[in-house]
């Protein structure tokens, strides 16, 4: 095939595939020009996660007349003139690409108004080529409608997520921007209906409340050292060069406390001059600041401002504009950990206990693990009544235990354990989490955390198989805020919850009334594990767990089973023995994990020298 040069049409929508990949992107760009342009206001407008309708309406310096076609070529920009202005990037976008790239793929109307002029100029593109062109009645501003995105890429568009993927991708980007630019009244709708908006009155708090609820916004610690005139912590806005001269790096924001943890880093947010970015690196600062304060595998939550000299960084490093790099790397990196550190150590406080942690604690006839019900209800149900979830210890000595609670058979499982196992007696319990049982042929050191979930887990699936699962409803349904995309999350899986004896409803935007739990979780706070729940749909799919069912299933499991530190009873050792022996896969916990060590009699008798 002959080299030849590409048509600008194709060359076009080839260079826009750099700067945009999916809806999200469509959002990012028009919402920087907006913020550039001096927007008070600006209003995100989606329909069909963005495949439909993308519009962005501010109230910013808008486009002259003459200017608005010269807005839609490649590399037409008023932020940039030389090329030592790039040496000093003050402005969100300055490559001139966007608006090329999102007419090139897709239908466009601009409406546009600056203060000089009387009427505005609506300007309709299609495919990058300009349809019509003529003078409308508008408010100063600019509003621009975006359709049927990749229409004319079907490759592209074939690869898109879900709707509700991409409107989670888009709560994201707009609640960060909000969070950098509190002085910015946003809105965003999708689908007709708000899914978030602030009120741009300048006060960070008030934005976190808005995206985080107030329960999480309350135990946000804060990094800024100035101090507002009513003496509240408040993020300050970004500083001039005078001010950077004096403070090169400067590190504000607010950060969770140790008792507030996520399972994955989606929750930690970055923002360089104003700008949003990824950087592994300042990532693992802020989770290296929590060293040995976490779990492992919990992640802080965490928003960070810097601040440094604009010729200090270097944003022109991929056409996104979500990577830079820095001058003094390390300087910044250790700006950034020690500011969150010094302020964990300083201002954290005391973890105090909830209401059901105190409940929990102070049981006096149950250590809250058995089915998280009445261990005396079991000896009184009927023999029509649904079986508990728990172990039932009252089973002992009864001939029709068969016929009341028969053996779970839950859908085939990989056999990861071997053979069943033998009829145990207990001995006795070591160190509050390990149960010592006597077997035919030695003895067994059980796991009991991992035992009790295996039994949950195959109970669970069980009934789940047979659409039997038991509930417990709530005397008051108890509300839970969620950040946007945390709500857009949930709302997908709220069938799916349903089904696994969850019962939870919209309750206003990002909040959601649980008016009924799992009974296996009847003594735990709702919203913590309505929010457990949601932090492994965030995950996403892990091997060997195809279903989102069965990843739900398997942390409600984990959430109820007893705890490695609680002491049980002699009873209790007896009941939880006797239901993993009936179990299908006993020797591992649905994660795979070992649930007991075998010592035989003849490896006790080597080590105690006797052959």
């Amino acid at each position: 095939m002959p080299i030849h040069v590409l048509s600008a049409q194709l060359a076009s929508q080839i260079a826009a595939g750099e700067v945009v990949e999916r809806p999200s992107s469509v959002v990012k760009e028009l919402v920087e020009n907006a913020i550039d342009a001096g927007a008070s206001v600006v209003n995100v407008d989606v329909r069909g996660g963005g495949r439909q309708l993308i519009q962005v309406a501010d109230d910013g310096c808008g486009i002259p007349a003459a200017e608005i076609e010269t807005a839609f070529l490649r590399h037409a920009t008023s932020k940039l003139t030389t090329s030592d202005d790039l040496k000093a990037i003050h402005t969100l976008g300055f490559r001139g690409e966007a608006l090329a790239a999102i007419a090139a793929v897709s239908q466009v109307t601009v409406v546009s108004r600056t203060a000089e002029e009387t009427t505005g100029t609506r300007l309709t593109l299609d495919g990058g080529h300009i349809t019509a062109q003529d003078n409308v009645g508008a408010p100063q501003g600019t509003v621009i409608a975006v359709e049927q995105l990749f229409y004319n890429i079907p490759a592209r568009l074939k690869f898109l997520k879900s709707v509700n993927t991409e409107k989670r991708l888009i709560d994201e980007f707009v609640t960060r921007y909000a969070l950098a630019y509190p002085n910015i009244r946003f809105r965003l709708v999708h689908d007709n209906r708000i899914s978030f908006q602030t009120s741009g009155n300048g006060r960070v708090p008030d934005v976190l409340v808005a995206i985080y609820g107030p329960d999480t916004a309350r135990q946000l610690l804060p990094l800024a050292e100035e101090q507002g005139s009513e003496g509240e912590n408040v993020t300050p806005a970004p500083l001039y060069p005078s001010a950077l001269a004096e403070k090169p790096i400067a590190v504000t924001g607010y950060v969770g406390p140790p008792s507030l943890h996520w399972a994955n880093r989606s929750h930690i947010t970055l923002f360089v001059n104003g700008r949003a970015i990824r950087d592994n690196s300042l990532t693992y600062a802020v989770i290296q600041a929590y060293h040995t304060l976490l779990p492992t595998g919990r992640y802080p939550l965490g928003i960070i401002f810097i601040q440094v000299p604009p010729e200090d960084v270097d944003v022109n490093v991929h056409p996104a504009k979500t990577e830079v790099r820095f001058h003094r790397a390390n300087s910044v990196f250790g700006a950034v950990q020690r500011a969150v550190r010094q302020t964990l150590v300083a201002d954290s406080p005391i973890r105090s206990m909830t209401a059901w942690q105190v409940g929990s604690s102070t049981e006096a006839t149950s250590p809250g693990w058995a089915g998280q019900l009445d261990p005396q209800a079991f000896a009184r149900r009927e023999e029509d009544a649904q079986p508990g979830l728990g172990l039932d210890w009252s089973r002992q000595g009864s001939d029709d235990w068969t016929e009341t609670s028969p053996t779970p058979t839950p859908p085939p499982q990989p056999n990861l354990g071997g053979e069943r196992l033998p009829i145990m007696r207990v001995v006795g319990q070591v160190g509050a989490a390990y149960i010592i049982t006597e077997g035919p042929d030695g003895m067994f050191l059980i796991d009991q955390h991992a035992a009790h979930e295996r039994i949950l887990y195959e109970q669970f699936m069980a009934q789940w198989a047979k659409n039997a699962i038991v509930s417990q409803s709530l005397m008051a349904g108890t509300a839970v805020h969620l950040s946007p995309p945390q709500a857009t999350l949930l709302e997908e899986h709220l069938h799916t919850l349903g089904q696994i004896g969850f019962q939870v409803e919209p309750f206003g935007p990002n909040a959601f009334m649980v008016r009924a739990i799992p009974a296996i979780l009847a003594k735990q706070d709702p919203a913590q594990v309505l929010l457990t729940v949601v932090e492994d749909l965030e995950r996403g799919d892990a091997p060997l767990q195809g279903k989102i069912e069965d990843r739900i299933i398997l942390r409600v499991c984990k959430s109820a089973a007893v705890k490695a530190g609680q002491t049980l009873s002699q009873r209790e050792m007896e009941a939880m023995i006797q239901q993993l022996e009936a179990c299908h896969s006993p020797h591992t916990c649905p994660h795979g994990r070992p649930t007991l060590i075998h010592l035989s009699v003849a490896q006790l008798a080597r080590q105690f020298g006797r052959i």
